[in-house]
């Protein structure tokens, strides 16, 4: 998304998730074509290679992409979040983006990682270790990559949601009391919630086929590149929740800061 044009709205954020589905989704077909190579996220594995990095061969692929990216004022996005630290400032100058957010300095990266490590790799691909670790890694990564973007938009969700006429006075309400459990189920829309996993679901279907030119046949689920409810399964799972997180963490910081600009 352009944050120097887009004016944001719940209309425009939602686009943007829908399009960040087909990004997630083709990003784990890409990463299930390999095996798990456990080795790629074994710290031990990785010792004594010569770097000097205390980490997995992961740890040391993402941070070493991460530390370009940042050059390059990946990180100074909205809508970027790194997942290493130490990372090096901006060649590039600084871009003067409009009042989008209120400070804060919510990154549930770490959460995500843990899940993607133990949730996620084991279900989209094979076990067993085919020795082309430099090509997980890096489906890893856009998948990460993808998933972060994802989940920390919920920053962009809540803020529309807290400007929303209709429950402005409401949530200024359950954001003094720190009522967390009040906010989340204000939140939460579980009609919009259940039309997102039909829809990932179709979209699983059709991207997971291999489709040939002369190929008439329905969409199938007979022979995918990645089971059908994998993708929904883990946005029930972990995606959403963890999206709501981040908008219960941001709207409770809500009120320590000063209104934005107009919306």
């Amino acid at each position: 998304m352009d944050f120097l044009k887009t004016t944001l709205s719940l209309d425009t954020i939602r686009r943007e998730l829908v399009r960040l589905e087909d990004s997630i989704i083709f990003a784990l077909i890409e990463r299930a074509q390999f095996a798990q190579n456990s080795n790629v996220y074994s710290k031990e594995y990785f010792q004594g290679n010569g770097t000097g990095f205390e980490g997995s061969f992961l740890e040391y692929f993402l941070h070493e992409i991460e530390c370009v990216h940042a050059k390059v004022r990946r990180y100074t996005s909205p809508d970027e979040y790194p997942f290493t630290q130490n990372l090096p400032s901006p060649i590039l100058p600084a871009l003067q983006f409009p009042p989008l957010l209120v400070s804060n300095s919510i990154n549930v990266n770490p959460q995500l990682m843990d899940i993607y490590l133990h949730n996620i790799v084991p279900i989209i691909c094979q076990k067993g270790d085919d020795s082309n670790y430099g090509s997980a890694a890096t489906k890893d990564v856009d998948a990460l990559q993808c998933l972060s973007r994802r989940i920390h938009y919920g920053k962009f969700v809540a803020e529309a949601k807290f400007n929303d006429p209709k429950e402005h006075d409401l949530y200024v309400s359950l954001i003094k009391a720190q009522d967390r459990d009040g906010i989340m189920e204000l939140l939460t829309n579980r009609a919009v919630e259940e039309r997102l996993l039909l829809r990932l679901r179709r979209k699983a279907l059709v991207y997971g086929q291999e489709i040939e030119a002369d190929d008439k046949a329905p969409a199938s689920s007979s022979h995918l590149r990645i089971e059908l409810d994998v993708v929904a399964n883990m946005y029930e799972k972990f995606v959403i929740p963890l999206t709501k997180e981040v908008e219960v963490e941001y709207l409770l910081r809500r009120l320590d800061h000063v209104p934005l600009g107009p919306k």
